[in-house]
């Protein structure tokens, strides 16, 4: 019996054969040795098989090898012969000093084969732990290291099967890996459960019954005694998150202590990292709280500012029209309507960008291109924005003899629109506006083509331009002078990536800021080879 379980009876005995067999040979050389060749004494042959014995089934078993080899040795070769009686005390004393070296040489050859045994078990251990650990540390999740934990554990640990589930109950365990995948896990009223405590220095096994198991199922398991289930629980701080299983078939024995060492620290590693992955979870869930959070107060300062501003200015414009104590003369009233028709227009643009930057962080952008000409798309985009350009000087040098782009031309337009919005709210009054168009690796080429916005304006630090299109994202100092929620070039530069083109800003010669519009050029028809011309046929003589 060990950890509470029993073995048959044989079991203890299975060195004897291997012990009988040893002793015959020994016998019949010594027989040789002593009657053929004349040695006076070869009871020396003896202590081979004691060292077999020793080197394959420990002390004990030795011991008892050598007190048979002695009384053998005594019935067979010592006179009177075929009787246990001794006459010489010389020959007694050298049958007492043959036990005793027999003995001693069985007892250090045990001890010299349980350590090697035992290291070669920590060598193997210790690479099984580690192949665990690597599985767990680069493995993108626990169920995608959970099977080959598994396959190591039941080559490691001599188990027919194993299987890895994780819940806080038996009842509402999941399963994330099974070395037999499909077969129905088997169902025991009776498993062996391995208990650990602080306060034990080995955890042992320890006989569960399991509820809820088929009643017919656990009398057909006991009488057929086809198979043991041991379970280890999975554990951290004191929770249960699951447990490792195996089966072996009986009548063979428990775990041993290294194959229940393996298994009780490979539960610990999985215990840990699960609990780490939740803690983990943890910290994702409360930063995103903390980022949404933070954005929806970013969100609330900017939408409660740039949507107060138009609405009261619409208001106060349609409170003054709607007096019938004040005298609107027609000149006022169209002045009047024209700013309810700009402030009305300018919630519009910030409703649209509001939506359109939602639309591009779902990814629910879906452009479709068109051939179209660079010049011509400017042009038109100008014509649009033209009254929010008023009182800036706009210079279109965008170059008419330029290959075609594809891009979609709303798309387009938009992400220009909010460029141009962005150049005239920011240059400051009667500053100038200049659109230019440039190929890069013209050579080369690259299949895209550049437009640069520049303004004259005050600029932005070379610090700022990396996050200018950052949401929400305003250049320091400007504060809410500048009219603008921050995410105007945010939501140009996500219709212009959308078009597999890309935005970037940097200082412009005309000493403000330039942003940068690359799309990709159309790519023109494969040229078609001409067929070569059919000689005329020559004259007739």
């Amino acid at each position: 019996m060990r950890n509470g379980l029993r073995y048959p009876a044989w079991a203890a005995l299975r060195w004897l054969p291997v012990a009988i067999l040893a002793l015959a040979l020994a016998t019949a050389l010594t027989a040789v040795l002593e009657s053929g060749l004349g040695i006076a004494d070869a009871s020396v042959l003896y202590l081979l098989a004691v060292v077999v014995t020793a080197s394959l089934y420990g002390t004990w078993p030795a011991v008892a090898v050598s007190a048979a080899a002695f009384l053998v040795y005594d019935f067979l070769f010592t006179t009177p012969r075929l009787t246990l009686v001794v006459a010489d005390p010389q020959e007694w004393l050298s049958l007492l000093l043959f036990l005793v070296v027999a003995v001693v040489i069985g007892r250090l050859t045990a001890l010299q084969s349980a350590r090697a045994a035992e290291a070669e078990r920590r060598a193997g251990e210790t690479e099984a732990l580690f192949s665990i650990a690597r599985s767990l540390a680069v493995a993108d999740s626990t169920h995608g290291a959970a099977l080959e934990i598994a396959d190591r554990l039941r080559s490691q640990a001599a188990m027919g099967r194993v299987w890895i589930a994780l819940g806080p109950t038996s009842s509402q365990e999941r399963l994330i890996a099974d070395t037999a995948p499909g077969e129905r896990l088997p169902d025991h009223a009776v498993i062996w459960a391995l208990h650990r405590t602080a306060r034990e220095r080995a955890p042992g096994w320890v006989r569960v019954h399991v509820g809820g198991a088929d009643t017919r199922t656990r009398g057909r398991a006991r009488a057929d005694h086809e198979e043991s289930v041991y379970r280890v629980p999975i554990e951290a701080e004191s929770r249960t998150l699951g447990a490792i299983s195996g089966t072996r078939t009986r009548p063979a024995e428990p775990p041993d202590a290294g194959e229940t060492r393996l298994l009780s620290l490979a539960a610990d590693q999985l215990g840990l990292v699960l609990r780490r992955q939740e803690l983990t979870a943890e910290v994702t869930s409360a930063e995103v709280a903390r980022r949404s959070d933070a954005l929806k107060s970013s969100l609330v300062d900017s939408v409660s500012h740039d949507l107060r501003t138009p609405l009261t200015t619409i208001r106060a414009l349609a409170g003054s029209l709607l007096d019938p104590d004040v005298t609107v003369d027609p000149v006022a009233g169209r002045d009047a309507a024209r700013m309810i028709d700009a402030e009305a227009e300018r919630l519009g643009l910030i409703v649209t960008n509001l939506l359109d930057l939602s639309r591009i962080e779902g990814g629910a952008l879906r452009p479709e291109p068109e051939i179209h000409d660079l010049a011509d798309l400017v042009s038109t985009s100008l014509r649009r924005h033209a009254p929010s350009l008023q009182g800036h000087e706009v210079v279109d040098e965008t170059g008419r003899e330029l290959p075609p782009v594809l891009v979609d031309p709303l798309f387009f337009e938009q992400a220009l629109g909010n460029v141009l919005e962005n150049a005239a709210r920011h240059a400051g009054g009667g500053s100038s506006i200049r659109l230019r168009s440039e190929r890069p690796n013209a050579d080369g080429g690259d299949g895209r083509v550049d437009l640069v916005v520049e303004d004259a304006g005050r600029g932005v630090p070379k610090t700022e331009l990396s996050r200018l299109f950052e949401r929400f994202y305003r250049v320091p100092g400007t504060g809410a002078a500048g009219g603008g929620m921050g995410i105007g070039l945010s939501v140009a530069r996500g219709y212009v990536v959308a078009m597999h083109g890309d935005m970037t800003a940097e200082s412009s010669p005309l000493g403000g800021l330039a942003i940068r519009i690359r799309v990709p050029l159309a790519q023109p028809p494969e040229p078609v080879a001409a067929e070569a011309p059919t000689p005329a046929a020559a004259p007739r003589a």
